[in-house]
């Protein structure tokens, strides 16, 4: 019989969390005390049961309700002590998970109004990363993200921003929120500006709507990554597609769960899509939310969908592979990989 390894000491990436998403509950309770900010029941009442709020984003009723909870989080992030706070404890618990090297991902346009603007809110994010990934030993860097619920000129002004701190800690362009809003077409100015410099294509596609999604984001937005895009599961020319240009997917089964894009953990297509050679790069989306954090998903693979300690090594070596870590960090975290499967 095989022996089972402890996933949480597996070397990976963390290639898909989103910033308010990542806090721990308590930090949130404790914001919202700091702050007078009044949450909603629902949310206090998960925050302080532990059990993660019932979600169903697959109508816009739904996604309204989840984008209620995030929008109602978010507002307790309200000074640069909260935002350090923050990201020290999203790497604390990356590092809990066996994590090397974590990409956050955030709009610093929805902290801007209490952090004095667009370019001092990104400054304390990645003043806040790099303090961290010094003191906690975590590789970190940011992943600025559009919102496809804005128009897309504000897109192109995120862009030239990211592109400008590309040398302070930014490594990709994203775009997320629902994606049945705004073509992806609409944003592929944005996406050529943070292309040109030098940034990582990183949207989100084949979530909430299906194969064509994906198909957009690789036409249009010319990924490298998709947030997501299990979807693509639906369509077996897209999943070769994927496949042949070994286009990573950023796949979080919890969050596919949660949120209804998927009945049963067993029904997301992690296995169809791996067993196709489509590099995949398991992501916690946002465990504030969705409860449960990054070597959770791992063992969601292992529990639901049969992969073994081998295949499990190789999605965490798919993980690091994606990522912007630089060359000799990526050697380190794969000769851990290597380590890890090897050990008696």
């Amino acid at each position: 019989m095989e022996r089972v390894r402890d996933v949480s000491a597996l070397p990976k990436a963390h290639l898909h969390l989103h910033f308010t998403g990542s806090m721990r509950p308590a930090t949130l309770l404790e914001l919202a005390d700091k702050h007078g900010v009044r949450l909603p029941d629902v949310l206090t009442e998960s925050l302080v049961s532990g059990e993660p709020p019932k979600l169903r984003a697959t109508d816009e009723r739904g996604w309204f309700r989840f984008q209620r909870l995030y929008d109602a989080a978010r507002s307790c992030l309200r000074d640069p002590e909260d935002i350090q706070r923050l990201v020290r404890e999203a790497a604390e618990e990356d590092l809990k998970d066996g994590s090397g090297w974590l990409e956050i991902q955030v709009d610093p346009t929805s902290y801007a109004p209490r952090l004095g603007g667009l370019i001092p809110a990104l400054e304390i994010i990645l003043d806040a990363v790099e303090t961290a990934g010094r003191e906690t030993g975590l590789g970190m860097r940011v992943l600025v993200a559009a919102n496809r619920m804005r128009h897309p000129l504000d897109a192109r002004t995120l862009a030239r921003l990211a592109v400008r701190y590309a040398d302070r800690g930014v490594v990709g362009f994203g775009l997320s929120n629902d994606e049945r809003r705004g073509m992806a077409r609409d944003f592929d100015r944005a996406f050529h500006i943070a292309r040109e410099g030098g940034l990582l294509s990183a949207p989100h596609g084949g979530e909430l709507t299906g194969p064509s999604s994906v198909r957009d984001c690789l036409d249009d937005l010319h990924a490298d990554r998709l947030g997501h895009g299990v979807r693509a599961a639906e369509d077996a020319r897209l999943v070769k597609r994927l496949a042949d240009r070994q286009i990573t997917c950023e796949v979080c089964p919890t969050s596919n769960v949660a949120l209804g894009v998927y009945e049963k953990p067993e029904d997301v297509p992690l296995r169809a899509l791996f067993d196709a050679g489509v590099p995949l790069a398991l992501g916690a989306d946002d465990p504030l939310l969705f409860g449960s954090r990054l070597a959770a998903q791992y063992d969601v693979a292992r529990e639901y969908h049969g992969f073994s300690d081998a295949e499990l090594a190789e999605l965490a070596r798919q993980s690091i592979r994606a990522s912007a870590a630089p060359e000799r960090e990526k050697r380190e975290l794969l000769a851990g990989v290597d380590e890890w499967l090897t050990a008696g």
